[in-house]
């Protein structure tokens, strides 16, 4: 299959550039501006390809239609890519292509501490001869998922250019916000109108994932008692030093630091202090129910005995689910994980599934009743400064979206 490569990489180039970091503490939907940015840049480009019931909703989900060349009934099948970037890091890039990589040290220019190398990157050794694509060494890449959108809309390019492969009905859903667990709350699935999805947002090259963590977020806050430092003794109470005893009894085993496999963590992951008001914010992960259960109880035992030790401070806190493991719904039918393996076998690949330490869009959508497995685009060291990409991994991507539109129109009754 000949993948329009050129295309691929003008596209992914051209949508690194925007800063699309999302922002948790914006109640907004998308979160930031930027997202919207690149929203309407994608919009255009649908709308320039042709495709059909382009819509770009209020909350920001961009949504289209290829409509259906199969002359028998196939189950509509929607692909999704997030258009925002982490938290963590700016997220407008200076690409650098590194052509026909060679396997030596790549360091990045802006700064040369950043460096990939095939020691420290496994799957760098076996990207020897492509062409490899980083940021500059400052800011994130943002493959993730930038190079999940440049998938989808290269595959439907080449369905649009060989309407001799046959498939059915496909929707299209570009959306905001996954990075904060927000992805896809404010979606309308009857105006997305499908019966099974694919989230473009995975690693390496034949990875198919339906497994992975169940989340929940936790917000501790302390009110203390004010006073003058002066005057303080057994009048004060310091709402910072009790936030340094509560992460301080948090046990370093349920740490991600210390942490690996099927193991779940409670990680802090802010923490705004002054003598009268503290505030942690927590995210809590686990592959199964019982774990996340235990992990809140942990924090609520330590709240209990932190109220106990200091009843002048006012101690509350919150809990907000947020995505659950995917497995427990996609388990009962494993069609939509069966297809994807055909398809990756199709382009060539051996088909790899894991639990993934992280959550997907796919996660929240399978629990509300459109099973969506996640399915690799290329991306690796997301969420840091060395975050890169494959062209050619990518491109294998492409394929696998092209020869898994044909499995749904061939296996459909």
């Amino acid at each position: 299959m000949q993948i329009d490569t050129a295309g691929l990489l003008e596209r992914f180039l051209r949508y690194v550039q925007l800063n699309t970091r999302s922002d948790d503490q914006s109640p907004a939907t998308p979160s930031t501006p930027g997202q919207w940015d690149l929203l309407r840049l994608l919009e255009k480009e649908v709308r320039d390809l042709g495709l059909a019931d382009v819509v770009l909703t209020e909350h920001g989900y961009l949504l289209a239609t290829l409509p259906a060349n199969s002359p028998k009934p196939v189950p509509v099948v929607a692909w999704f890519a997030h258009v925002d970037t982490a938290t963590n890091l700016p997220g407008a890039a200076q690409p650098i292509v590194h052509r026909a990589y060679a396997g030596r040290p790549i360091v990045l220019p802006d700064d040369p501490a950043q460096r990939l190398t095939v020691e420290t990157t496994p799957h760098l050794r076996e990207c020897i001869g492509h062409d490899v694509i980083t940021a500059s060494g400052t800011t994130l890449l943002g493959a993730d998922d930038k190079s999940g959108i440049a998938t989808v809309l290269t595959a439907v390019h080449h369905l649009l250019r060989h309407p001799e492969i046959p498939h059915g009905k496909i929707r299209i859903c570009f959306n905001p916000d996954e990075e904060i667990a927000r992805g896809v709350h404010q979606l309308d699935l009857k105006q997305l109108g499908a019966d099974v999805g694919y989230t473009l947002d995975g690693s390496a090259p034949g990875e198919i994932d339906f497994e992975t963590f169940s989340a929940d977020a936790a917000v501790l806050e302390i009110r203390g008692v004010a006073s003058h430092p002066g005057w303080a003794k057994d009048v004060m109470v310091n709402a910072a030093r009790l936030a340094g005893r509560f992460l301080a009894a948090l046990p370093m085993e349920k740490s991600p630091e210390r942490t690996d496999a099927k193991a779940g963590f409670i990680h802090p992951v802010e923490c705004t202090t002054s003598a009268e008001h503290a505030k942690v914010r927590f995210i809590l992960r686990d592959f199964e129910l019982a774990g996340l259960a235990a992990h809140r109880a942990l924090l609520e035992q330590i709240a209990a005995e932190l109220r106990a030790a200091e009843p002048k401070a006012a101690i509350t806190l919150s809990f907000t689910e947020q995505y659950r493991n995917m497995r427990y719904w996609l388990e009962q039918d494993m069609r939509p994980v069966e297809f994807a393996m055909e398809a990756i076998r199709r382009a060539g690949l051996a088909p790899k599934s894991s639990a993934i330490r992280g959550g997907t869009d796919g996660s929240n959508l399978t629990q509300r009743g459109l099973p969506t497995p996640n399915i690799f685009c290329g991306m690796h060291e997301v969420h840091s400064q060395r975050e890169w990409v494959s062209l050619q991994d990518m491109a294998k991507a492409v394929e696998t979206l092209v020869h898994l539109a044909q499995v749904w129109t061939e296996r459909a009754p």
